[in-house]
């Protein structure tokens, strides 16, 4: 839970919480009536007016913590609708509920699209369990549809949450242009509080504290960015009652994805990809080429993988369950431990730059010459190789929102006939129809695969989209190509494997 500053009041480093003397004042006097009453205060519902031994009779769970400066208990404001619901049981209505009330959106203007039949049935299935929970349907199926769907029919204060900037004013301009409404923006150095407001999951538990009572509805997109350890708190600090999840891939390594059920609330539709294929989606085939390392490449890559293996094997004999993080740990002290990591490093950089992958990736622009392509790289380093090489404009994660613009624009004109990105394109970012998409590096995770298929899967008639695969063989590229293609979107795929001429 994020901790409130302590500038302007009192602070219990036992409790742990700042309490601003006005407000203390204020919940004296409130303690002294005899109606209970609950209010939002700097991330946290506050309840007065139930003494401490009283407290389990009125609730089962005991998720509440006393404050002894107030006089009164403390909880997460998720509990916010339980909590409520309780107190009217249990004291017949009798108690006052200061937690402010979200204001009623009305919407200059509705202009979206005829829901397809299975955008109407995640819209469905949210609203049957009671417009809390999870909507999760392939990369380009449409579900930002759906969320602006909900937006409307709420009719609500809402909270967007995007995992980053680029999508965040993205989601600004969709709802400028579909609801006709001007959001407001906290995040990236602003901080713009309106009844509709787009955020960051860092800015939002960031500044929950002082919003968490603001909204009605909260929007989570790439919901699985949500259970990290301080990125929950956007969720935990709000008394929001109605709330939407959309992912593509909720899985998280970690298993946190559980918590969502939580957070958010149970999964409310799942399309599969193989429900979407070849309808909502574009048809695609898998091209899987594997390449050559130089002798020299190879020379060098199976001797930094011994020295690594080397140092590990040794570690691990003295050290039982030795795991990476421990070698990056001692890489600052162990002059041993550096000499292996930059191994490590040298290792990955061969991979993501072999020589080969070059001119394979020439091949591929000759064979789909005038159509659209979308390069992935596997490090920003070789994005910009790639960018030099064949003059074609990259998106990176510090690429400036004004240059990332003009990009997608030139892109979607025909201007820029390829464009290159590390990971900033995987997740969320609408991009301009393309039917061809090389991936030459990246992680293992079936996530990233997911996302980056989705890239070049959106229909357009009935053209079929391709994704090649540039390998190294020998490597352990081999195996994180294998990784990231375990997932359902690749069942029943056909992996074309075509051998360099």
């Amino acid at each position: 839970m994020i901790q409130p500053s302590a500038k302007d009041g009192i602070t219990d480093k036992t409790v742990g919480w700042a309490v601003r003397p006005t407000f203390y004042a204020r919940m004296q006097k409130i303690t002294s009536q005899v109606k209970p009453s609950l209010g939002f205060d700097q991330g946290t519902l506050l309840l007065t007016g139930v003494a401490q031994g009283d407290l389990h009779a009125v609730f089962e769970r005991n998720f509440w913590s006393w404050d002894n400066r107030v006089g009164a208990w403390r909880c997460d404001p998720i509990h916010y609708a339980m909590v409520r619901r309780i107190l009217l049981g249990h004291f017949d209505g009798r108690f006052h509920d200061e937690v402010s009330r979200p204001p009623r959106v009305f919407w200059p203007k509705v202009d979206l699209p005829d829901l397809r039949p299975e955008q109407s049935e995640a819209l469905a299935g949210w609203r049957r369990a009671g417009r809390r929970g999870q909507v999760i349907m392939p990369t380009g199926t449409g579900k930002t549809e759906v969320a602006l769907a909900a937006m409307v029919e709420a009719q609500t204060a809402t909270l967007v949450v995007a995992p980053v900037r680029d999508l965040m004013y993205q989601w600004h301009r969709r709802i400028l242009q579909s609801l006709g409404y001007d959001a407001g923006i906290v995040g990236d150095n602003l901080f713009n509080l309106q009844p509709v407001t787009v955020t960051t999951y860092d800015s939002a538990y960031i500044h929950m504290d002082k919003m968490g009572d603001r909204f009605g509805l909260l929007i989570f997109d790439e919901e699985h960015h949500l259970p990290g350890p301080s990125r929950r708190d956007a969720a935990i600090m709000s008394t929001a009652i109605m709330r939407l999840g959309l992912t593509a891939t909720p899985e998280r390594s970690d298993s946190r994805h559980f918590d969502l059920d939580w957070l958010i609330g149970p999964v409310a539709y799942r399309m599969p990809f193989k429900q979407a294929r070849g309808k909502t989606l574009a048809d695609f085939d898998v091209v899987r080429i594997p390449v050559a390392l130089t002798a020299g490449e190879q020379a060098t890559y199976d001797q930094c993988s011994r020295l690594v293996r080397h140092f590990m094997t040794s570690r691990r004999k003295e050290q039982p369950g030795y795991m990476w993080r421990d070698l990056c740990a001692e890489s600052g002290k162990d002059p041993v431990a550096r000499k292996a990591q930059k191994a490590y490093y040298l290792k990955q950089s061969i991979e993501d730059r072999a020589a080969e992958k070059l001119r394979v990736l020439e091949d591929i622009f000759r064979l789909h010459v005038g159509q659209r392509t979308i390069v992935f790289a596997g490090s920003n380093v070789m994005a910009m190789e790639v960018s030099r090489r064949f003059l074609a404009p990259t998106i990176l994660s510090h690429t400036r929102k004004r240059e990332r613009l003009a990009v997608l624009d030139g892109f979607a004109s025909g201007e820029f006939p390829a464009l290159v990105a590390n990971r900033v394109l995987d997740e969320g970012v609408d991009v301009p129809e393309a039917k061809v998409a090389v991936v030459i590096g990246g992680q293992a995770s079936t996530r990233q695969a997911k996302q980056r298929l989705g890239r070049i899967l959106r229909r357009s008639g009935n053209a079929r989209a391709t994704l090649y695969e540039v390998v190294c063989e020998n490597t352990k590229e081999v195996h994180r190509s294998r990784k990231r293609r375990r997932s359902d979107a690749y069942e029943r795929i056909l992996h074309r494997r075509v051998l360099p001429g």
